[in-house]
């Protein structure tokens, strides 16, 4: 199944994309997918509700905007330099650990919405990233049970302000966070339409120019042990985004670097998790 939510910002209702690619209102379903949908088994009673209903769900225009795939979730976790060529490109070495660090859940927007370059930034750089959501409660989990815990799996650009993020002191979530820098989306597939997320091929656009080109096979850190890890140190709620790292091809790895300015296109993608367009604006109150 392929979850999405659809309509004016913060105003976002359920919906799927049906089988034969057709975008569907859900909102009888009576949920949004949330902590508690994913909590209480919500993919397995969708799954029973269509069986139904599907054929008086709504038809969506397939120009609808689309939201954050899931609803703000009670955290976003991310992995840092867990691509080895990414961890190259950045001259640092292979981390023995997984780097961890946090994203503001205010960052969360739709897939195709602009992107805003904050105030005062020069350095707005672009993440492709496989984004995981938590399916049920995860606290001290064996790696080998990992991926039981996997709600499904997403497309996300982690966009970073790089100065903000290593220039300004203190931890990265300060040039992680900014409005707009956790594109969501398009869509959330369950884990049985991705029998392998560590073959997935990943890219990103720059202008037509792609510049990152990869494959989640070329992670340092794999999901299963990513999520294990975490579990030691925090309790994963449902719906909660583990966002996996990017790889090679970041504009702070350019020599010289090369950052976003307004007008610029980012088009990026993941194999079969769909594709994301945005635009980069300045910031305007």
């Amino acid at each position: 199944m392929k979850l999405i939510r659809h309509g004016e910002p913060g105003k976002e209702n359920p919906g799927i994309i049906s089988d034969n690619n057709t975008l569907l209102d859900v909102s009888a379903f009576g949920e949004d997918f949330n902590e508690k949908f994913f909590e209480t088994d919500g993919i397995s009673r969708l799954a029973a509700w269509l069986n139904s209903n599907q054929d008086s769900c709504p038809v969506l225009d397939p120009n609808t905007r689309l939201g954050s795939c899931v609803a703000r979730p009670s955290k976003i976790v991310c992995i840092g330099l867990n691509y080895a060529k990414h961890a190259a490109e950045s001259g640092m070495e292979n981390p023995e650990q997984p780097v961890v660090f946090f994203k503001a859940t205010s960052a969360l927007c739709g897939p195709n919405d602009d992107v805003i370059i904050p105030r005062n930034s020069e350095k707005t750089d672009w993440e492709v990233e496989l984004a995981v959501v938590i399916g049920k409660k995860a606290s001290y989990i064996e790696k080998a049970d990992a991926l039981d815990y996997v709600a499904g799996y997403c497309l996300h650009n982690d966009y970073s302000e790089r100065a903000f993020q290593l220039e300004h002191g203190g931890q990265w979530v300060k040039g992680k966070s900014n409005d707009t820098f956790a594109p969501l989306g398009p869509f959330m597939a369950t884990t049985d339409e991705i029998p392998d997320p560590q073959n997935l091929n990943l890219w990103l656009k720059l202008n037509g120019e792609k510049i990152q080109d990869s494959n989640t096979d070329d992670m340092i850190f794999y999901i299963d042990e990513i999520i294990s890890y975490l579990s030691n140190y925090m309790t994963l709620l449902p719906g909660d985004v583990i966002s996996t790292g990017t790889p090679a091809g970041v504009g702070l790895g350019f020599k010289p670097a090369k950052y976003l300015k307004a007008g610029d296109k980012i088009e990026l993608g993941i194999e079969g998790l769909g594709v994301q367009n945005q635009t980069a604006v300045a910031y305007s109150k």
